[in-house]
């Protein structure tokens, strides 16, 4: 008995000394553990800290919650609309993008995918592909029959749609812009002989909203930016030049290189003696109603780039004198890259005496004049916008329509800004 309990006592004690060598190996896998836990992070810290000056490209990270389809059509462009499964009904809000000089449709393939995300059921975007290219070079009266005629086809293709908007970009804003007036002239030789007669009182004013459509459909939203409504020919207009005069005046002279439309951006058209085709749009004329046209519109906005936009000058984009121009806030926005809105600014109806007045001489600051007074005897809201901080800001002009996701993306919020104050 005695030795079978000596044997026991041995066994527990072995027994007990393996399990404190468990006990302790398993304190240093524990321990191990906790340091390598603690190496990797401060490994991800370090490489945090050595790649932090690189940019993080977001294209990889898109993801849209709404199946988009495209639909390219004959001409190049394409409709961008929800999936069969992200919608419940046929949409009836037609919103034309419109590209800027050198560009094509794919510039608005980012902002017309966030539309059709944001209003599956409402929004068909089509994004124009009439002036793309070298095509962007041959006027902005040519371009802008184009646009209308590309309209009018998509309307066509979808009896659907009762409601219409455009969104331009840059020298898309102006073409937009003339395009509105001859689909509104061709809407008005559709109707009945009596409504396009000589009656007095068919004729619109501004004082009476006048009454219709915008190839056959109710006008909602018209949206330019970093447009130049005022043409480039203006002092500091062109950004790139750094305001020196002789620089201007060199650009000025060399328009012709960039076709009809330089010179219709330079204000240096005269054509069959008229005065130069922008500051014509900013009036009514006996063949095109612009401002008639424009005033269809319940809402019309222009986003401009307060910053570092060095093809359009600020007052350009925005419809104000430089003197109007507002300094910048101190108070931060909701929105990282908006720092200033003016909601529905509406002109002195007075101003609309000094629109008959002829140009002596065409100088430029008169001509400017003259087309802010035109433009502004209509509301607009106006969305200041600037890139300060970011990597992009050197790249404002694409970085506000968001043209190439990838490096584009800082504008991302100003596509958001747009989307949430779009009017149905």
């Amino acid at each position: 008995m005695g030795s079978m309990e000596m044997e026991n006592m041995r066994a527990e004690t072995v027994g007990e000394e393996k399990l404190d060598q468990e006990k302790q190996m398993g304190l240093e896998e524990v321990n191990l553990s906790d340091q390598s836990i603690k190496s990797k992070k401060i490994r991800k810290q370090k490489k945090k800290k050595r790649y932090r000056f690189i940019p993080r490209f977001g294209c990889m990270r898109l993801h849209d919650g709404v199946p988009a389809a495209e639909q390219p059509d004959a001409a190049g462009g394409f409709d961008v609309e929800a999936g069969c499964n992200g919608r419940n009904h046929l949409p009836t809000h037609l919103v034309v993008m419109v590209n800027g000089i050198i560009g094509s449709a794919q510039n608005w393939r980012y902002a017309a995918k966030q539309f059709v995300k944001a209003y599956p059921n409402d929004v068909l975007v089509h994004c124009s592909e009439s002036n793309s290219s070298m095509l962007t070079f041959d006027g902005v009266d040519v371009m802008g029959k184009r646009l209308a005629d590309e309209v009018i086809s998509v309307a066509n293709r979808h009896p659907n749609l009762q409601k219409i908007s455009f969104v331009g970009h840059s020298l898309g804003g102006l073409i937009a812009r003339y395009a509105i007036a001859e689909l509104y002239r061709r809407d008005l030789m559709t109707k009945s002989g009596e409504e396009n007669g000589g009656d007095e009182s068919h004729k619109s004013s501004l004082e009476d909203k006048p009454m219709g459509n915008i190839a056959g459909l109710e006008p909602v939203n018209f949206i330019t930016c970093a447009t130049p409504h005022l043409g480039s020919r203006g002092h500091k207009q062109v950004p790139v030049f750094c305001g020196f005069y002789a620089m201007e005046k060199v650009a000025s002279r060399a328009s012709w290189l960039l076709g009809r439309t330089g010179r219709h951006l330079f204000l240096s058209d005269c054509d069959d003696g008229k005065p130069p085709l922008l500051l014509r749009m900013s009036s009514d004329s006996e063949d095109l109603k612009f401002i008639s046209a424009l005033q269809l519109f319940k809402r019309r906005v222009a986003y401009s780039n307060a910053r570092f936009d060095h093809l359009v000058g600020w007052s350009s984009a925005s419809l104000r004198r430089r003197n109007e121009l507002p300094k910048e806030s101190s108070e931060k926005c909701s929105i990282p890259h908006i720092v200033n809105e003016e909601k529905l600014y509406t002109a002195n109806p007075q101003q609309e005496v000094s629109l008959k007045a002829k140009v002596p001489r065409r100088r430029t600051a008169e001509m400017e004049e003259t087309m802010i007074k035109g433009l502004t005897r209509l509301s607009w809201e106006r969305v200041d916008v600037s890139f300060k901080g970011s990597m992009q800001r050197f790249l404002a002009h694409n970085a506000i329509q968001v043209k190439t996701y990838c490096i584009n993306s800082a504008g991302a919020d100003v596509i958001q800004h747009m989307i949430d104050n779009f009017q149905r």
